[in-house]
């Protein structure tokens, strides 16, 4: 047994859900590890919706496994007959977490299966891939977390209160811990969800753990015996934009912004060709594009003197915030008629949103035209505002625009941050030219008696 564990080669497993702003960060995490430890074997899970990175984690002898499930899910309600309220999404949720832990638990049985496990052996999860800590316990793994951003969300101000009623002993151990050892401040930073019922219905029926971390699972104790390491929380941004505080836990780490190579964030495989970083790795300042992309490359080329405000929704579409395309169109041509400005607009994909620029582009294009595609790029309202659907790197796009809007992500922030020109989220952003669209509305209308 022991000949066997010492020919076996160690296994690291980033787990990743989430947007692309979620999850590509994790892959470049990955990709670096493959490269420089190569005595490991690097496995990648997320969601078949980023499958387009398989090709170039193979290359970089990254193993792909996907998920079925969907990055993010599209909330809505439906009335039932009795006119309560039903939520679709609430069950609709459910179903696909079911799914989706299953096919995490399958997919770790078949990276580890029955061999022995090594001290190098380990699972790096980012904050929406939670079901990689409990698969840890386990498979007697380390776990690491690590995320392009502060944890998103934050304990009920009842959680501490209800905790120190349901778990007296727990909580009294994880307030006395030991330095660098699992303790309160682990909890209330990021792991308090790990102690929900949704999980511990989990950890109990499908894994046969203890339905609450770190306690026996006959006894319902603390395992003092057991008692581990505080997790190393791995954050990906610069400590110049955001401050580390004291109360944090002792092993978290701030490691600067993680960014995927420039030449994976092209949709377009032609581009990707012309468009090549430089030998010595700085950016490329080159602006051709391909000849299927002649909408960008002359948007771009012709911006030179005023360059053009960069409008990305990324994944506000596919989560149901942007309701009404049409208006939001409307929005930002009322914005280009009052002020000149000319906008790039990246609709991420957003099948509801390329169809409204489809509509407007076909109404005025003649008949014998050919019918455009938002994914080749759009030119509409006068040529002042570029649709595209595709993917281009930030990096190399925010150089060539003169404010970034977004919403919000991580990657967008850092990508503005990098390029040194200003930013606004998508929201507020469009609330202040509404305002603006509404103000120069009135002055025209007291102008015009």
């Amino acid at each position: 047994m022991e000949e066997e564990e010492n020919t076996r080669t160690p296994r690291a497993v980033f787990m990743a859900f989430g947007t692309k702003g979620d999850v590509n960060p994790i892959v470049a995490i990955a990709a670096a590890f493959a490269i420089d430890q190569r005595q490991y074997h690097v496995v990648l899970i997320t969601h078949s919706a980023h499958k387009n990175l398989s090709t170039y984690l193979a290359a970089n002898n990254v193993t792909y496994f996907q998920v079925s499930t969907p990055p993010v899910l599209s909330a809505y309600r439906d009335d039932d007959a009795s006119g309560s309220v039903e939520s679709l999404f609430s069950m609709k949720k459910k179903l696909i977490a079911r799914e989706h832990r299953q096919e995490c638990l399958s997919i770790m049985e078949m990276v580890f299966g029955d061999d022995p496990k090594m001290d190098g052996d380990f699972i790096l999860i980012n904050f929406f891939a939670l079901e990689g800590w409990n698969l840890a316990e386990l498979f007697q793994i380390r776990c690491i977390v690590a995320a392009p951003y502060v944890v998103p969300y934050s304990a009920p101000s009842s959680f501490e209160r209800r905790f120190k009623k349901e778990f007296p002993l727990l909580y009294k151990y994880l307030q006395e811990s030991p330095v660098d050892q699992v303790c309160w401040k682990d909890v209330i930073h990021w792991m308090w969800p790990l102690f929900t019922e949704e999980w511990g219905s989990w950890r109990s029926m499908a894994l046969n753990l203890s339905p609450c971390p770190f306690t026996d699972p006959v006894t319902g104790l603390p395992t003092w015996h057991d008692w581990p390491r505080s997790p190393l929380l791995l954050y990906g941004f610069s400590k110049e934009v955001v401050e580390c505080p004291g109360y944090w836990p002792s092993r978290v780490r701030v490691c600067g912004f993680w960014f995927l190579p420039e030449e994976w964030q092209y949709s377009c495989n032609k581009c990707r060709q012309v468009l090549t970083p430089l030998p010595s790795g700085h950016l490329s300042t080159n602006d051709d594009m391909c000849l299927q992309h002649a909408n960008l490359h002359w948007f771009l080329k012709t911006s030179k003197t005023v360059l053009p405000i960069f409008v990305g929704l990324s994944s506000i579409g596919s989560m149901g915030f942007l309701t009404n395309p049409g208006a939001f169109l409307q929005v930002l041509e009322a914005v280009m008629e009052i002020t000149g400005y000319r906008f790039i607009l990246l609709t991420a994909g957003f099948e509801p949103l390329d169809a409204a620029i489809q509509l407007i582009a076909t109404k005025t294009c003649s008949l014998s035209d050919q019918k455009p595609q938002v994914e080749d790029g759009i030119l509409l309202f006068s040529d002042h505002l570029l649709c595209f659907s595709g993917t281009v790197p930030y990096n190399w796009l925010f150089q060539r625009c003169a404010v970034a809007i977004h919403h919000g992500g991580s990657g967008s922030t850092a990508a503005a941050l990098h390029a040194g020109i200003p930013q606004d989220g998508v929201g507020e952003a469009v609330k202040i030219l509404k305002e603006e669209v509404m103000c120069q509305s009135k002055i025209r209308h007291q102008t015009s008696f």
